[in-house]
C-alpha cells in the first residue's frame, strides 16, 4: 500500500484556499481593471466636464432666470456668509482678502456643488458628455481630412522632449489593443530558436524586408516570438521560409499556450504532442523536429 499523507486542517485550508483563489482571481482582477479604467475616465475626464458645466450654469442662470425665481442654491444669505467665514477660520485660512461679491460667488459655487453631488444623474452628466465628445472626436478625426490634420498635430507634439520618448510606445500599445489595424498574425509556426534543437512557437506577421531577404539568400518571414506571461511583449526574428514549420493551431490557442507557459497545451481530449503540418501542406507528421530535419536531409 502507498503512503498517504494524513489530512490536516491547514493542509485542506491551503488546498481549498488556493483553489478558490484560482477560480475567483481572474474575475476579481477583470472587475478591478474595469473599475480602475472607469474611475480614470470619471476623475480625469468626467469630473472636469462636470465642473465646466456647473460654472456655465452659474454664469447663465442669473441672465435667463428672473431674480424672484432663482433656485435656492443660487441665493446666498447672510447666514451662509457667516458660516463660510467660520469654516475659513476653523481651517486657519484667514485673513480673508476676498470681496463680498467674491465670497458670495464662492458660497454659491459650493452650495451648487453639494446639490449636484447629491443627485447621481447630475454627477453622471460629465460621463455622458465625455462619451459624446469621444464619439465626436472619433467621427471627426476618422475621416481623411481629420486624420491628416491630427497626424500633423501629432507629429508636432511628438517632437516635445520627454513626450517623444513615451508617446510612440503608448500609441503602439493602444493601437495594438484598440486600433482598427490590429497586429495581423497570419499563421502559427515552429522555428528552431534560440539554437538548433530548441523549438519555439512563433506567429508569422508578414514577409520580411527585401534587404534582409537579399542578405539571407532567399525568402524570409518576419516571425513574432511571444513571451510568457505577456505575449505582446515579445520580439521579432527573421527566418528563411524553408526553416519554419506550420502548426495547425488557431492563433488564440497559440497565445493561450504562451500565456500559461505551456500548461494549457491543447484542448480536452487531444494528445499531449500536437500534430504538425509541413509548409507544403502534405500529410501530417508526428514531430516538428523530425519533419524539419528530414527536409534538410533531402536538400
Amino acid at each position: 500500500m502507498g503512503d498517504t499523507q494524513p489530512h490536516t486542517f491547514m493542509g485542506d485550508f491551503r488546498k481549498f484556499f488556493g483553489r478558490g483563489l484560482a477560480i475567483l482571481l481572474p474575475s476579481v482582477l477583470t472587475l478591478w481593471l474595469l473599475f480602475q479604467a472607469f474611475m480614470f475616465v470619471f476623475n480625469n475626464v468626467a469630473a472636469p466636464i462636470n465642473s465646466g458645466i456647473r460654472s456655465t450654469i452659474l454664469w447663465v442662470t442669473p441672465r435667463v432666470v428672473a431674480e424672484d425665481r432663482l433656485p435656492s442654491w443660487f441665493r446666498v444669505t447672510e447666514a451662509d456668509l457667516a458660516q463660510y467665514r467660520l469654516s475659513l477660520r476653523d481651517n486657519e485660512l484667514l485673513p480673508i482678502d476676498e470681496t463680498p461679491d467674491a465670497m458670495r460667488a464662492e458660497v454659491r459655487r459650493l452650495k451648487f456643488k453639494r446639490v449636484w453631488g447629491n443627485n447621481w444623474y447630475l454627477e453622471g452628466a460629465g460621463l455622458v458628455a465625455a462619451i459624446v465628445l469621444i464619439y465626436l472626436a472619433g467621427l471627426l478625426l476618422g475621416n481623411f481630412l481629420g486624420r491628416r490634420i491630427y497626424s500633423r498635430v501629432e507629429g508636432l507634439i511628438a517632437q516635445i522632449p520627454g513626450f517623444k520618448q513615451v508617446y510612440p510606445h503608448v500609441k503602439q500599445v493602444v493601437d495594438l489593443i484598440m486600433g482598427e489595424q490590429k497586429m495581423a498574425f497570419s499563421r502559427v509556426v515552429l522555428v528552431e530558436y534560440p539554437r538548433h534543437g530548441l523549438w519555439t512557437v512563433g506567429l508569422v506577421t508578414s514577409n520580411s524586408l527585401p534587404s534582409i531577404a537579399s542578405a539571407a539568400g532567399g525568402p524570409v518571414l518576419s516571425v513574432f516570438i511571444p513571451t510568457s506571461p505577456t505575449p505582446f511583449t515579445g520580439f521579432t526574428i527573421n527566418v528563411r521560409t524553408e526553416d519554419v514549420v506550420d502548426l495547425p493551431v488557431p492563433i488564440d490557442e497559440a497565445i493561450r499556450f504562451v500565456i500559461t507557459a505551456g500548461v494549457l497545451a491543447g484542448r480536452e481530449g487531444e494528445p499531449p504532442s500536437p500534430t504538425v503540418v509541413d509548409p507544403s501542406g502534405s500529410a501530417p507528421v508526428e514531430r516538428a523536429a523530425a519533419s524539419a530535419l528530414a527536409d534538410r536531409e533531402r536538400e
